[in-house]
């Protein structure tokens, strides 16, 4: 079974369950269930295709393996189904947190801006019974600002003889997992610590948000809508439940596609609808992003904050200068001539090989490497950039590219409502709670030799 992302040859063995190998699972109809007609009629046909690999042999064991399978719109219908028909002892709080790079694609499917696309999909999903949409934004306004801090003090700690840099980006789950099953030490000690964005909205759905509601975690339902299937193998991180409510941060991810085609599906008459926010009420802003092209923007953002931080130096706009491929970028800061700061971008596994094999051989030139697994980014996930016949649709990713390049940009450093949730939710920006909350660690792959020999 060949990895959604790799290119080696060695990833061959099929390691998939008999739920698995069905290459498409009926969205259940709540009415069919009751043997009655209803609202969700029509949804009983929409398909999802699970058909494509999450990951290699390497990396999914056959427990993941069932545990992703199951994953899908099913799931998620099974919470509607109980939330309209059982005691409501059992209800659920079902909560959807959408990721900004499933919003363009949306926007192109609906033919409307990427507000009003928001608009509808929230709409859409109150109409089928979601009590609370969010963006992840705000996760990620955390996640970008933890890094930032954590480059700082590598690159004042890195020395010859403990080498802190440079720092590898931690956010794409596919590149994360094949770190840590697969490549394993010198590459772990590399990765940034900082959680994902997807792992800090679980946090802030099943704590913090289950706080101001006073609700217990397991009665809140949590479903991630994001553009690659990856997300799926993210939930299943060891390390996801936190200490403080022992319940998973996202109990389902659903891909963009799978959003989509229960839409289609669906003849309900819907509203649109503002997106809400973890302080109550609704959100009626514009949507934002942060300053990627196809992604969340973890290269500017450090770079501009460790350009000032560390050398006093303002960067207004930064400059991409492409290297071996497009998926393969650089940046650098320097003065009087002499390189002060070099970051890269690496998106592709092709790209991420590379940039290993460099970094094995002790010959790295840069400090920052903002990795993601999906040439092209996030916005070229394979849960929302495929033709019918599974190829990447580069005539939509070129009009989400479009699209995503004009949503407003806003830095993380200027949201308040980030500074507030440090005090309020975290007692402060440099406490105890911020590493519980934020950061995690990494394991090496604990797999067979052989598994772990690849030829570069």
């Amino acid at each position: 079974m060949k990895c959604e992302h790799c290119t080696r040859k060695e990833c061959s063995k099929k390691t998939k369950t008999e739920d698995q190998e069905n290459a498409s699972v009926d969205v259940p109809s709540l009415a069919q269930e009751n043997g009655e007609k209803g609202e969700f009629h029509k949804l009983a046909d929409a398909k999802i295709f699970l058909s494509d690999c999450l990951a290699c042999d390497s990396c999914v064991t056959a427990e993941e393996g069932l545990q992703v399978s199951q994953q899908n719109a099913k799931d998620f219908f099974r919470v509607l189904h109980l939330n309209k028909k059982c005691d409501t002892s059992q209800h659920k709080v079902l909560v959807v947190s959408v990721c900004p790079q499933s919003l363009p694609y949306f926007a192109a499917k609906f033919r409307l801006s990427v507000t009003d696309a928001s608009r509808r999909l929230c709409g859409f999903l109150k109409s089928l019974g979601v009590h609370y949409v969010f963006d992840t934004t705000i996760a990620a306004d955390f996640s970008i600002l933890e890094s930032q801090k954590e480059f700082v003090r590598r690159y004042q700690q890195h020395s010859e003889e403990e080498p802190a840099l440079p720092m590898l980006t931690s956010a794409c789950p596919g590149w994360v997992r094949y770190a840590e099953r697969v490549l394993g030490h010198p590459v772990t000690p590399h990765l940034c610590t900082a959680k994902s964005p997807q792992q800090i909205m679980g946090s802030l759905v099943k704590d913090y948000f289950a706080r101001r509601q006073n609700l217990s975690p397991d009665k809140i339902f949590h479903v991630i809508v994001a553009p690659c299937y990856d997300k799926k193998l993210e939930a299943l991180r060891e390390d996801f439940p936190t200490a403080s409510h022992g319940s998973r941060g996202a109990d389902c991810v659903l891909t963009s596609g799978e959003i989509v085609q229960i839409m289609e599906q669906s003849d309900l008459a819907v509203k649109d609808a503002a997106v809400d926010t973890l302080f109550g009420g609704p959100k009626e802003e514009e949507v934002r992003r942060h300053d990627g092209a196809s992604s969340d923007g973890y290269l500017a953002h450090v770079f501009r904050h460790a350009a000032k931080q560390l050398f006093d130096e303002d960067v207004g706009e930064v400059t991409y200068r492409t290297l071996r491929n497009k998926d393969f970028q650089e940046v650098t800061l320097e003065k009087n001539g002499e390189v002060l700061l070099r970051f890269a971008a690496a998106y592709g596994f092709r790209n991420v090989q590379n940039v290993v094999l460099k970094l094995k051989k002790g010959r790295f030139p840069y400090h920052f490497v903002e990795v993601l697994a999906c040439p092209g980014g996030c916005l070229n996930g394979r849960g929302q950039a495929q033709t019918e016949d599974g190829r990447a649709d580069k005539a939509l990713l070129r009009q989400m590219e479009g699209i995503y390049a004009d949503i407003p940009v806003r830095p993380p450093e200027t949201s308040a409502h980030v500074q507030e949730l440090y005090q309020e939710w975290l007692d402060g920006a440099d406490s105890p709670r911020v590493q519980e909350a934020l950061h995690t660690m990494y394991k090496g792959p604990g797999l067979p030799a052989v598994s772990r020999d690849i030829k570069w």
